[in-house]
């Protein structure tokens, strides 16, 4: 679907106005059922989200809800836009990305999945302008390559194990397993995944908030023994006590995901010591333009980074590829996954083809997609 007004005037010397902005769903079916601890998903879905001006530059973004995960419906997610968010950046300049959020914000509270397919799709425009790769925007690339996770879903014990091995195999060394269910199964999971591993391959576990700080303590702490290197949002996202609690009786790293949803969360999260590494969404924060605020909180208060997924294809994870590459604290592996558990990404570039944990910094104008 679409949307176009008449452009409103800007000042001298801007960019040409924001004409139209249109929307489309794509989809593609997940190799294996994506399973985590809230919910089951056998097909990646996403909104593309183009944004036009008036003299026919076009930027190319996309958001994903994952709804087991956000609570948000593709629906939703559409109808925030074209009935709200469109209508209010028409006219106005494209290259005003902060500008953007603060209309954005003023004419709809949250719908950070929804921001954030317009921010997305406002730096690739930005990048086609100007001829820069979107991490030249973000300030610069520290890294020419990123290393991304495996991410292993739910399945049985030896499913997953065999998985963790195969990937490691080609290549990833980082792998990210997938539990929350029981710490007791979980204990034996991490056991079985690092025997089946290289000694140097780091090992994460994501409970994706499904344990309570009393009874797993004593499980969590012989998965440290075990060889688990990350520990990801082991509590209830309202629990920052007991993430406190945690970091200070484990010798493991421990990672926040569902407990920061924006720029105000990273602030009290650093505050009260809750977490070690920041695992920013950009889909779920609002946009690279949000996330690169919350990248430099965590740097401020001397936390790690990891550029995470929800996932999503080609077009967004792209957007975190420059993200990882323009953040000196992204030192923890990104999650750069959706295009890779997919049978046939409609959105994905070459530059996801037979990869080896690695992903190349895209160096043309814009996010460097062939959409």
């Amino acid at each position: 679907m679409s949307l176009a007004v008449q452009p409103a005037g800007l000042p001298d010397g801007a960019s040409a106005p924001v004409s139209a902005i249109k929307t489309r769903v794509v989809s593609a079916r997940y190799r294996r059922p994506f399973q985590i601890s809230s919910g089951i998903s056998t097909e990646l879905i996403s909104l593309v989200v183009e944004v036009h001006t008036a003299d026919g530059a076009v930027g190319i973004g996309e958001t994903s809800p994952m709804t087991a995960y956000t609570g948000e419906t593709l629906a939703g997610v559409q109808a925030a836009i074209e009935e709200h968010l469109a209508p209010a950046l028409i006219g106005r300049d494209p290259l005003d990305r902060a500008g953007a959020h603060v209309v954005m914000d003023g004419v709809l509270r949250g719908q950070q999945v929804a921001k954030s397919g317009l921010d997305i799709a406002l730096y690739d425009l930005a990048g086609r302008l100007s001829g820069w790769p979107v991490h030249a925007i973000l300030g610069g690339s520290v890294r020419d390559r990123v290393q991304t996770t495996w991410v292993v879903g739910l399945g049985t014990l030896d499913e997953m194990a065999a998985e963790a091995a195969e990937y490691a195999e080609r290549g990833f060394m980082h792998l990210k397993v997938k539990g929350g269910q029981d710490p007791a199964k979980d204990l034996e999971l991490i056991r079985a995944v690092r025997a089946a591993i290289p000694d140097d391959a780091e090992l994460c576990l994501d409970a994706n908030e499904g344990y309570d700080a009393t009874t797993a303590l004593p499980y969590l702490a012989k998965m440290s023994a075990a060889g688990l290197t990350l520990l990801e949002q082991p509590l209830p996202r309202w629990d920052l006590a007991g993430l406190v609690r945690l970091r200070e009786r484990l010798d493991v790293r421990v990672m926040v995901d569902e407990s920061m949803h924006s720029l105000h969360d990273a602030m009290e999260i650093a505050r009260r010591g809750a977490a070690d590494v920041l695992n920013i969404k950009i889909l779920k924060v609002g946009g690279l333009h949000r996330a690169l605020q919350i990248a430099n909180v965590a740097e401020a208060a001397g936390l790690a980074v990891k550029v995470g997924s929800m996932p999503e294809l080609g077009v967004a994870t792209l957007a975190a590829v420059h993200l990882a590459a323009a953040v000196p604290g992204a030192t923890v592996a990104a999650d750069l996954v959706g295009p890779l558990m997919v049978d046939e990404d409609p959105l994905a570039p070459s530059v996801f083809a037979d990869c080896d944990g690695w992903i190349d910094v895209p160096q043309g104008p814009g996010l460097g997609h062939e959409v």
